[in-house]
């Protein structure tokens, strides 16, 4: 039936969003973190500084821009309720699962060393 999203249609992404700010106290920001992990369960990671934070989920969706568009509101959705600091999403990456998977294969691989060169 037109319209309709089938199990098949829907993908799962792994969703990283990346905020800063002005710099706060470490402690209140992770205070912050911990409310919005016990508010949104299923978080896989949160990682943070005075300044900035980084909050990595896994979503379903049948689009990038499906899991985009969550990515990008998390953050102001919980503001209030969580008590997060006032700051601005800076970053977004969605990936698909195979993409993520394929990365831990690359773990493994020689690191080339990137070197600056002029131009």
């Amino acid at each position: 039936m037109r319209g309709e999203v089938s199990e098949d249609d829907v993908r799962l992404w792994h969703v990283t969003v990346t905020v800063a700010g002005a710099p706060m106290e470490p402690l209140i920001v992770r205070g912050a973190l911990q409310r919005l992990n016990e508010q949104r369960p299923f978080l896989s990671s949160l990682r943070f500084g005075a300044d900035r934070a980084e909050i990595s989920y896994w979503d379903e969706g049948e689009t990038l821009l499906d899991a985009a568009s969550l990515g990008l509101r998390l953050w102001n959705e919980y503001r209030e309720s969580a008590n997060l600091p006032a700051w601005e999403v800076v970053g977004l990456e969605v990936v698909e699962q195979e993409v993520r998977t394929s990365r831990e294969q690359y773990d493994a691989w020689v690191d080339l060393q990137v070197v600056p060169q002029p131009f």
